[in-house]
Protein backbone atom coordinates (compact mmCIF):
# COMPACT_ATOMS: atom_id res chain seq x y z
CA UNK A 1 0.00 0.00 0.00
CA UNK A 2 1.44 3.46 -0.86
CA UNK A 3 2.59 5.54 2.09
CA UNK A 4 0.14 8.31 1.25
CA UNK A 5 -2.87 6.03 1.28
CA UNK A 6 -5.02 5.66 4.38
CA UNK A 7 -5.85 2.28 5.86
CA UNK A 8 -9.48 1.30 6.48
CA UNK A 9 -8.91 1.98 10.20
CA UNK A 10 -7.02 5.28 10.08
CA UNK A 11 -9.28 6.95 7.51
CA UNK A 12 -12.33 7.15 9.83
CA UNK A 13 -10.11 8.34 12.68
CA UNK A 14 -8.65 11.12 10.54
CA UNK A 15 -12.13 12.11 9.49
CA UNK A 16 -13.33 12.21 13.12
CA UNK A 17 -10.38 14.39 14.14
CA UNK A 18 -11.26 16.93 11.45
CA UNK A 19 -14.82 17.35 12.71
CA UNK A 20 -15.18 20.53 14.78
CA UNK A 21 -17.92 19.13 17.04
CA UNK A 22 -21.12 17.14 17.00
CA UNK A 23 -24.21 19.10 15.97
CA UNK A 24 -25.57 21.19 18.86
CA UNK A 25 -28.85 20.21 20.43
CA UNK A 26 -31.71 22.57 19.68
CA UNK A 27 -32.83 22.94 23.30
CA UNK A 28 -29.35 22.82 24.90
CA UNK A 29 -28.39 25.69 27.21
CA UNK A 30 -24.87 26.72 26.18
CA UNK A 31 -22.57 27.70 29.05
CA UNK A 32 -20.55 29.93 26.71
CA UNK A 33 -23.50 32.27 26.32
CA UNK A 34 -23.34 33.07 30.05
CA UNK A 35 -19.57 33.56 30.23
CA UNK A 36 -19.87 36.87 28.37
CA UNK A 37 -20.67 38.50 31.71
CA UNK A 38 -17.35 37.32 33.24
CA UNK A 39 -14.44 39.73 32.54
CA UNK A 40 -11.25 38.20 31.12
CA UNK A 41 -8.48 39.05 33.65
CA UNK A 42 -5.66 38.43 31.17
CA UNK A 43 -3.75 41.17 29.36
CA UNK A 44 -4.64 41.59 25.71
CA UNK A 45 -1.18 40.50 24.52
CA UNK A 46 -1.26 37.31 26.54
CA UNK A 47 -4.49 35.81 25.22
CA UNK A 48 -3.30 32.75 23.36
CA UNK A 49 -6.42 30.68 24.06
CA UNK A 50 -10.06 31.86 23.95
CA UNK A 51 -11.37 32.74 27.41
CA UNK A 52 -14.63 30.83 27.12
CA UNK A 53 -12.79 27.73 25.83
CA UNK A 54 -10.54 27.70 28.90
CA UNK A 55 -13.41 28.10 31.37
CA UNK A 56 -15.58 25.52 29.59
CA UNK A 57 -12.68 23.05 29.55
CA UNK A 58 -12.19 23.46 33.30
CA UNK A 59 -15.94 23.12 33.93
CA UNK A 60 -16.08 19.94 31.82
CA UNK A 61 -13.13 18.50 33.74
CA UNK A 62 -14.81 19.15 37.12
CA UNK A 63 -18.07 17.73 35.74
CA UNK A 64 -16.08 14.56 35.00
CA UNK A 65 -14.86 14.35 38.58
CA UNK A 66 -11.54 16.23 38.49
CA UNK A 67 -10.84 17.16 42.11
CA UNK A 68 -7.66 19.23 41.70
CA UNK A 69 -5.96 21.58 39.27
CA UNK A 70 -3.60 18.77 38.28
CA UNK A 71 -6.54 16.47 37.49
CA UNK A 72 -8.21 19.22 35.44
CA UNK A 73 -4.99 19.73 33.46
CA UNK A 74 -4.71 16.01 32.78
CA UNK A 75 -8.34 15.84 31.59
CA UNK A 76 -7.74 18.66 29.12
CA UNK A 77 -4.39 17.26 27.94
CA UNK A 78 -5.96 13.87 27.23
CA UNK A 79 -8.97 15.34 25.41
CA UNK A 80 -9.33 14.23 21.76
CA UNK A 81 -9.08 16.78 18.98
CA UNK A 82 -12.81 16.90 18.33
CA UNK A 83 -13.47 17.63 22.04
CA UNK A 84 -10.95 20.49 22.07
CA UNK A 85 -12.61 21.93 18.96
CA UNK A 86 -16.03 21.61 20.60
CA UNK A 87 -14.74 23.46 23.66
CA UNK A 88 -13.68 26.34 21.42
CA UNK A 89 -9.93 25.84 21.01
CA UNK A 90 -8.67 26.78 17.56
CA UNK A 91 -6.63 24.86 15.00
CA UNK A 92 -2.95 25.83 14.64
CA UNK A 93 -2.55 26.54 10.88
CA UNK A 94 1.14 25.63 10.95
CA UNK A 95 0.89 22.22 12.59
CA UNK A 96 -2.71 21.34 11.79
CA UNK A 97 -3.17 20.38 15.45
CA UNK A 98 -5.34 21.79 18.23
CA UNK A 99 -2.95 22.65 21.08
CA UNK A 100 -4.18 22.10 24.63
CA UNK A 101 -3.35 24.74 27.27
CA UNK A 102 -0.63 24.06 29.84
CA UNK A 103 -1.90 23.45 33.40
CA UNK A 104 -0.02 26.58 34.52
CA UNK A 105 -2.14 28.61 32.10
CA UNK A 106 -5.29 27.21 33.67
CA UNK A 107 -4.08 27.99 37.18
CA UNK A 108 -3.12 31.59 36.39
CA UNK A 109 -6.54 32.23 34.89
CA UNK A 110 -8.58 30.65 37.71
CA UNK A 111 -6.75 32.43 40.50
CA UNK A 112 -7.54 35.81 38.91
CA UNK A 113 -11.19 35.30 37.95
CA UNK A 114 -13.81 37.68 39.36
CA UNK A 115 -15.64 35.46 41.85
CA UNK A 116 -18.87 37.47 41.91
CA UNK A 117 -19.11 37.58 38.11
CA UNK A 118 -18.33 33.88 37.83
CA UNK A 119 -20.99 32.93 40.37
CA UNK A 120 -23.56 35.14 38.62
CA UNK A 121 -22.81 33.42 35.32
CA UNK A 122 -23.03 29.94 36.83
CA UNK A 123 -26.22 30.80 38.71
CA UNK A 124 -27.86 32.19 35.56
CA UNK A 125 -26.78 29.14 33.54
CA UNK A 126 -28.16 26.68 36.10
CA UNK A 127 -31.34 28.69 36.55
CA UNK A 128 -31.97 28.78 32.80
CA UNK A 129 -31.12 25.11 32.47
CA UNK A 130 -33.47 24.25 35.33
CA UNK A 131 -36.29 26.15 33.65
CA UNK A 132 -35.73 24.11 30.47
CA UNK A 133 -35.62 20.74 32.22
CA UNK A 134 -38.28 21.32 34.89
CA UNK A 135 -41.43 19.27 34.45
CA UNK A 136 -44.55 21.33 33.87
CA UNK A 137 -47.50 20.74 36.14
CA UNK A 138 -50.76 22.30 37.12
CA UNK A 139 -50.40 25.45 39.18
CA UNK A 140 -52.49 25.84 42.30
CA UNK A 141 -54.38 29.01 43.14
CA UNK A 142 -51.44 30.12 45.26
CA UNK A 143 -47.98 28.96 44.24
CA UNK A 144 -44.51 29.18 45.73
CA UNK A 145 -42.35 29.16 42.61
CA UNK A 146 -39.38 27.69 44.44
CA UNK A 147 -37.80 27.32 47.85
CA UNK A 148 -34.25 28.58 48.39
CA UNK A 149 -32.00 27.70 51.31
CA UNK A 150 -29.28 30.08 52.51
CA UNK A 151 -26.31 28.72 54.43
CA UNK A 152 -22.55 29.20 54.78
CA UNK A 153 -19.59 26.84 54.53
CA UNK A 154 -15.93 27.16 55.45
CA UNK A 155 -13.40 25.91 52.87
CA UNK A 156 -11.06 24.44 55.47
CA UNK A 157 -8.20 23.60 53.13
CA UNK A 158 -7.73 27.29 52.26
CA UNK A 159 -6.50 28.08 55.77
CA UNK A 160 -2.80 28.75 56.37
CA UNK A 161 -0.59 30.38 59.01
CA UNK A 162 -1.23 33.89 57.66
CA UNK A 163 -4.97 33.84 57.00
CA UNK A 164 -8.17 32.14 58.08
CA UNK A 165 -10.15 29.80 55.87
CA UNK A 166 -12.32 31.20 53.10
CA UNK A 167 -16.01 31.22 54.08
CA UNK A 168 -18.67 31.08 51.36
CA UNK A 169 -22.41 31.65 51.70
CA UNK A 170 -24.66 30.05 49.10
CA UNK A 171 -28.30 30.21 48.07
CA UNK A 172 -29.46 26.80 46.86
CA UNK A 173 -32.76 25.76 45.35
CA UNK A 174 -34.20 22.98 47.53
CA UNK A 175 -33.81 20.62 44.56
CA UNK A 176 -30.01 21.00 44.71
CA UNK A 177 -29.18 23.83 42.27
CA UNK A 178 -26.93 26.63 43.58
CA UNK A 179 -28.34 29.94 42.33
CA UNK A 180 -25.88 32.31 43.99
CA UNK A 181 -22.72 32.29 46.06
CA UNK A 182 -20.71 34.98 47.79
CA UNK A 183 -17.50 35.11 49.80
CA UNK A 184 -17.71 36.37 53.38
CA UNK A 185 -15.42 39.30 54.04
CA UNK A 186 -12.54 38.73 56.46
CA UNK A 187 -13.41 39.44 60.10
CA UNK A 188 -17.11 39.41 59.29
CA UNK A 189 -19.96 36.89 59.34
CA UNK A 190 -22.85 35.75 57.16
CA UNK A 191 -25.33 38.44 58.24
CA UNK A 192 -24.02 41.37 56.12
CA UNK A 193 -23.71 39.06 53.09
CA UNK A 194 -27.36 37.91 53.14
CA UNK A 195 -28.90 40.68 51.03
CA UNK A 196 -25.96 40.99 48.56
CA UNK A 197 -26.16 37.22 48.05
CA UNK A 198 -29.85 37.25 47.18
CA UNK A 199 -29.35 40.36 45.03
CA UNK A 200 -27.58 37.98 42.63
CA UNK A 201 -30.93 36.25 41.99
CA UNK A 202 -32.83 38.48 39.60
CA UNK A 203 -36.40 37.38 40.30
CA UNK A 204 -37.33 36.70 43.92
CA UNK A 205 -41.08 37.18 43.56
CA UNK A 206 -42.91 34.30 45.24
CA UNK A 207 -39.71 32.58 46.41
CA UNK A 208 -39.70 30.90 49.83
CA UNK A 209 -36.39 31.59 51.61
CA UNK A 210 -35.23 29.36 54.45
CA UNK A 211 -32.19 29.97 56.66
CA UNK A 212 -30.89 29.10 60.10
CA UNK A 213 -31.51 31.19 63.22
CA UNK A 214 -28.52 33.45 62.53
CA UNK A 215 -30.50 35.06 59.72
CA UNK A 216 -33.64 35.73 61.76
CA UNK A 217 -32.95 39.45 61.52
CA UNK A 218 -35.50 42.25 61.13
CA UNK A 219 -33.50 43.72 58.25
CA UNK A 220 -33.55 40.38 56.44
CA UNK A 221 -37.31 40.03 56.84
CA UNK A 222 -37.85 43.55 55.51
CA UNK A 223 -35.54 42.92 52.56
CA UNK A 224 -37.29 39.71 51.55
CA UNK A 225 -40.77 41.20 51.71
CA UNK A 226 -39.67 44.24 49.69
CA UNK A 227 -38.51 41.84 46.97
CA UNK A 228 -41.75 39.90 47.06
CA UNK A 229 -40.22 36.82 48.69
CA UNK A 230 -41.47 34.92 51.74
CA UNK A 231 -39.51 33.53 54.66
CA UNK A 232 -39.52 30.68 57.17
CA UNK A 233 -37.40 32.03 60.00
CA UNK A 234 -36.24 29.93 62.95
CA UNK A 235 -36.73 31.61 66.34
CA UNK A 236 -34.27 30.75 69.09
CA UNK A 237 -33.26 32.29 72.39
CA UNK A 238 -30.96 34.81 70.73
CA UNK A 239 -34.23 36.71 70.15
CA UNK A 240 -35.45 36.50 73.73
CA UNK A 241 -38.70 38.49 73.50
CA UNK A 242 -39.76 36.99 70.18
CA UNK A 243 -38.90 33.48 71.34
CA UNK A 244 -40.86 33.89 74.57
CA UNK A 245 -43.97 35.21 72.79
CA UNK A 246 -43.98 32.33 70.31
CA UNK A 247 -43.14 29.68 72.90
CA UNK A 248 -45.93 30.76 75.26
CA UNK A 249 -48.71 30.49 72.71
CA UNK A 250 -51.43 27.96 73.70
CA UNK A 251 -49.97 25.22 71.51
CA UNK A 252 -51.90 22.48 73.33
CA UNK A 253 -55.12 23.93 71.97
CA UNK A 254 -53.88 24.28 68.39
CA UNK A 255 -54.97 21.69 65.82
CA UNK A 256 -52.34 19.44 64.28
CA UNK A 257 -51.39 20.61 60.78
CA UNK A 258 -48.97 17.84 59.83
CA UNK A 259 -47.81 14.47 61.17
CA UNK A 260 -44.98 12.36 59.80
CA UNK A 261 -43.39 9.11 61.00
CA UNK A 262 -40.28 7.68 59.34
CA UNK A 263 -37.68 4.98 59.87
CA UNK A 264 -34.16 5.75 58.69
CA UNK A 265 -30.55 5.50 59.87
CA UNK A 266 -31.42 3.02 62.63
CA UNK A 267 -33.89 5.38 64.26
CA UNK A 268 -37.58 6.19 64.32
CA UNK A 269 -38.56 9.84 63.86
CA UNK A 270 -41.94 11.47 64.44
CA UNK A 271 -42.57 15.10 63.46
CA UNK A 272 -45.63 17.12 64.41
CA UNK A 273 -46.33 20.62 63.12
CA UNK A 274 -48.84 23.17 64.44
CA UNK A 275 -49.53 26.67 63.15
CA UNK A 276 -51.02 29.74 64.82
CA UNK A 277 -52.15 32.95 63.12
CA UNK A 278 -50.50 35.95 64.72
CA UNK A 279 -50.89 39.56 63.57
CA UNK A 280 -48.80 41.29 66.21
CA UNK A 281 -45.44 39.54 66.14
CA UNK A 282 -42.44 41.85 66.40
CA UNK A 283 -41.07 40.83 63.00
CA UNK A 284 -41.64 42.33 59.52
CA UNK A 285 -44.92 41.12 57.99
CA UNK A 286 -45.04 37.95 60.13
CA UNK A 287 -48.39 36.21 59.70
CA UNK A 288 -48.00 32.84 61.44
CA UNK A 289 -46.01 31.14 64.18
CA UNK A 290 -45.12 27.48 63.85
CA UNK A 291 -44.19 24.79 66.33
CA UNK A 292 -42.37 21.65 65.19
CA UNK A 293 -41.94 18.82 67.71
CA UNK A 294 -39.52 16.05 66.77
CA UNK A 295 -39.26 12.70 68.53
CA UNK A 296 -36.21 10.61 67.71
CA UNK A 297 -35.66 7.12 69.09
CA UNK A 298 -32.47 5.16 68.45
CA UNK A 299 -33.58 1.62 67.60
CA UNK A 300 -30.35 0.17 68.92
CA UNK A 301 -30.09 1.88 72.29
CA UNK A 302 -33.72 2.87 72.81
CA UNK A 303 -32.61 6.44 73.62
CA UNK A 304 -35.38 8.99 73.06
CA UNK A 305 -34.82 12.69 72.35
CA UNK A 306 -37.52 15.34 72.01
CA UNK A 307 -36.85 18.67 70.32
CA UNK A 308 -39.14 21.68 69.94
CA UNK A 309 -38.43 24.21 67.20
CA UNK A 310 -40.30 27.48 66.71
CA UNK A 311 -40.55 29.40 63.47
CA UNK A 312 -42.34 32.41 62.02
CA UNK A 313 -43.40 32.94 58.43
CA UNK A 314 -44.79 35.68 56.23
CA UNK A 315 -47.28 33.25 54.67
CA UNK A 316 -50.87 33.98 55.58
CA UNK A 317 -52.98 31.16 57.10
CA UNK A 318 -54.22 28.85 54.39
CA UNK A 319 -51.64 29.99 51.85
CA UNK A 320 -49.79 26.69 52.23
CA UNK A 321 -50.71 23.35 53.74
CA UNK A 322 -49.02 21.89 56.80
CA UNK A 323 -47.37 19.31 54.57
CA UNK A 324 -45.86 22.05 52.39
CA UNK A 325 -44.61 23.95 55.42
CA UNK A 326 -43.04 20.79 56.85
CA UNK A 327 -41.44 20.02 53.49
CA UNK A 328 -39.79 23.45 53.31
CA UNK A 329 -38.56 23.21 56.90
CA UNK A 330 -36.96 19.82 56.27
CA UNK A 331 -35.80 20.87 52.81
CA UNK A 332 -33.64 23.63 54.24
CA UNK A 333 -31.20 21.14 55.70
CA UNK A 334 -30.82 19.60 52.27
CA UNK A 335 -28.16 22.22 51.60
CA UNK A 336 -25.91 20.26 53.95
CA UNK A 337 -26.56 16.89 52.29
CA UNK A 338 -27.05 17.97 48.69
CA UNK A 339 -24.23 20.52 48.51
CA UNK A 340 -21.74 20.80 51.38
CA UNK A 341 -21.45 17.06 52.00
CA UNK A 342 -20.97 16.34 48.29
CA UNK A 343 -18.29 19.01 47.87
CA UNK A 344 -16.44 17.57 50.86
CA UNK A 345 -16.83 13.85 50.12
CA UNK A 346 -17.08 13.50 46.36
CA UNK A 347 -14.82 16.42 45.36
CA UNK A 348 -12.61 16.35 48.50
CA UNK A 349 -12.93 20.11 48.91
CA UNK A 350 -11.62 20.30 52.46
CA UNK A 351 -8.54 18.29 51.44
CA UNK A 352 -7.67 20.76 48.68
CA UNK A 353 -4.72 23.00 49.49
CA UNK A 354 -5.28 25.66 46.83
CA UNK A 355 -4.98 29.01 48.59
CA UNK A 356 -3.65 31.58 46.14
CA UNK A 357 -5.77 34.37 44.70
CA UNK A 358 -9.40 33.50 44.07
CA UNK A 359 -8.75 29.79 43.59
CA UNK A 360 -10.67 28.48 46.65
CA UNK A 361 -13.83 30.31 45.66
CA UNK A 362 -13.49 29.60 41.94
CA UNK A 363 -13.05 25.87 42.52
CA UNK A 364 -16.07 25.85 44.85
CA UNK A 365 -18.09 27.63 42.15
CA UNK A 366 -17.10 25.02 39.55
CA UNK A 367 -18.11 22.23 41.95
CA UNK A 368 -21.47 23.95 42.46
CA UNK A 369 -21.86 23.95 38.69
CA UNK A 370 -21.05 20.26 38.39
CA UNK A 371 -23.37 19.24 41.23
CA UNK A 372 -26.20 21.36 39.86
CA UNK A 373 -25.90 19.96 36.34
CA UNK A 374 -25.83 16.36 37.56
CA UNK A 375 -28.84 16.87 39.82
CA UNK A 376 -30.81 18.56 37.06
CA UNK A 377 -30.03 15.55 34.88
CA UNK A 378 -31.63 13.28 37.46
CA UNK A 379 -28.59 12.03 39.38
CA UNK A 380 -29.11 11.23 43.05
CA UNK A 381 -25.62 9.81 43.56
CA UNK A 382 -23.14 12.47 42.41
CA UNK A 383 -20.12 10.18 42.84
CA UNK A 384 -21.67 7.68 40.43
CA UNK A 385 -22.65 10.49 38.05
CA UNK A 386 -19.13 11.88 37.77
CA UNK A 387 -17.72 8.38 37.19
CA UNK A 388 -20.19 7.84 34.38
CA UNK A 389 -19.41 11.25 32.88
CA UNK A 390 -15.68 10.59 33.00
CA UNK A 391 -16.04 7.53 30.76
CA UNK A 392 -17.04 9.53 27.69
CA UNK A 393 -15.78 12.98 26.65
CA UNK A 394 -19.07 13.69 24.94
CA UNK A 395 -21.07 13.54 28.16
CA UNK A 396 -19.72 16.65 29.96
CA UNK A 397 -19.73 18.63 26.72
CA UNK A 398 -23.35 17.71 26.06
CA UNK A 399 -24.34 18.55 29.64
CA UNK A 400 -22.81 22.03 29.26
CA UNK A 401 -24.59 22.60 25.95
CA UNK A 402 -21.38 22.57 23.91
CA UNK A 403 -22.29 19.68 21.61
Amino acid sequence: MPASASSPITAPLDQLASISAPAPLIDAVDLRRFLDRVPDPRGRKGRVYPFDALVCAVAAGVLSGAKSLAAIGEWITDAPTWALRALGFTLDPLTGQVPAPHPATIRRLLERLDGDAMDRAIGAFLDTRLARTAATGEASAWTIRRAVAVDGKSVRGSRNAEKTAVVLIAAMDHTGTVLAQRQIADKSNEIPAFAPLLDMIEDMDGVMVTADALHTQHAHGTYLRERGAHYLAIVKKNHVKLHNRVRRLPWRDMPLEHYDRTRAHHRIEIRRLKAAAFDHLDYPDAKQALQVVRWRMDRGTGELTIERVYLITSLAPGAATGTELASWIRGHWGIENLLHHVRDRTFREDDSKVRTGHLPRTMASLRNLAIGVHRQDGATNIAAAVRRTARDYRRPLTALGLT
